[in-house]
């Protein structure tokens, strides 16, 4: 006597039970993201009752570990990163990724260290957070075939996949803004070792030689201390130096912050003496008098990024690597005149 096999059970039973489509079922079990919480515990209930096999999270998604670099001058974590820490937070939970961060100071990021987090965290995959990894790191990186991801960075070599702020386009566009304006004579107030920042520099000066007869000068910055005062003390200069420029596009908003303010201690008048536009869009763009002309950075829309390079990443190890520039978009203030 035959014995009648016992039916398989398929995804379109789980689909006719809980009264979703095939391909609803489908991403809730391979644990995508844009689907309700409460649909996604109804698929999984009825999953279960009917006895189909689910992966967990840790199961089907190996686990990524963030390092960041801590604030040089506090020790504590910049407010530009949190959006991003935001993101990949985010990211992560909705991929089903086990996630965890830790801030480091740069110097400790040898191989050793490295592999030392990475094993106590018990992940597989590295985010570098405003790092830019030393040879000797990529170098065991590549060797290792540890997935790495630069959040805020760019690899010159792209060997690694990455995602950063259109940098240069960005800096091109503020730095146009200043231009559009009828300003001929720019600071430009820099001062970083970090790729993404040289890409700001290039943007600006591309968009001062774009113009015929526009000067545009580079103020460098220690960031030995506050950099906010240090913009103060370096634009004071350079304005008593020469007060032939009107305008100033800063690395960031807080250089901007101090670039204001030693502009109307000087007793120009924000915007129609001097005109200034910072990058990042970060709260403080909000706390100045006139408020901020900036750039805005969606911080949490990286973060977010970085996972999906990663989740890439960990599917096929031989892909070749990926570098995601998103725009960055103007955000009027009163130190831009209005249309600028």
């Amino acid at each position: 006597m035959n014995e009648t096999s016992p039916k398989k059970l398929r995804q379109a039973d789980i689909a006719t039970r809980a009264g979703v489509s095939v391909s609803t079922v489908s991403r809730v079990l391979a644990n995508e993201p844009g689907i309700s919480e409460p649909i996604r515990r109804e698929i999984l209930k009825v999953a279960g009752d009917l006895g189909y096999p689910i992966k967990t999270a840790a199961d089907s998604t190996a686990g990524g570990f963030a390092l960041i670099a801590s604030d040089s001058a506090t020790g504590g974590l910049s407010v530009f990163y949190e959006g991003i820490v935001e993101g990949l937070r985010a990211g992560a939970a909705e991929r089903g990724m086990p996630f965890d961060i830790r801030m480091v100071r740069e110097a400790r990021m040898g191989p050793e260290d490295v592999r030392e987090y990475l094993r106590a965290a018990g992940a597989e995959g590295l985010f570098l957070v405003g790092i830019d990894p030393s040879e000797e790191l990529r170098a065991w990186l590549l060797e290792s075939g540890t997935p790495a991801v630069l959040v805020n960075g760019t690899d010159p070599k792209l060997q690694f996949d990455g995602v950063s702020p259109s940098n240069f386009f960005g800096a091109y566009e503020a730095t146009n803004r200043l231009i559009a304006a009828g300003h001929r004579r720019i600071l430009h107030l820099t001062g970083s070792h970090r790729h993404t920042i040289r890409e700001r520099v290039r943007g600006f000066e591309a968009a001062i030689a774009s113009v015929p007869g526009c000067e545009g000068r580079l103020v460098r910055l220690s960031f030995q201390g506050s950099a906010s005062e240090e913009a103060h003390a370096m634009t004071a200069a350079a304005l008593a130096e020469d007060g032939g420029f009107t305008a100033a596009f800063c690395m960031n908003d807080f250089i901007a912050v101090g670039a204001l303010e030693a502009a109307l201690e000087a007793g120009r008048r924000v915007p129609d003496d001097f005109a200034i536009v910072g990058f990042d869009d970060l709260p403080c763009a909000l706390m100045t008098n006139p408020p901020l002309a900036t750039m805005r950075v969606d911080r949490v829309a990286l973060g977010r990024e970085a996972i999906s390079l990663m989740a890439a990443r960990q599917r096929d190890r031989k892909a070749p690597a990926r570098h995601v520039c998103h725009a960055v978009t103007s955000v009027p203030g009163g130190t831009l005149p209005p249309q600028s």
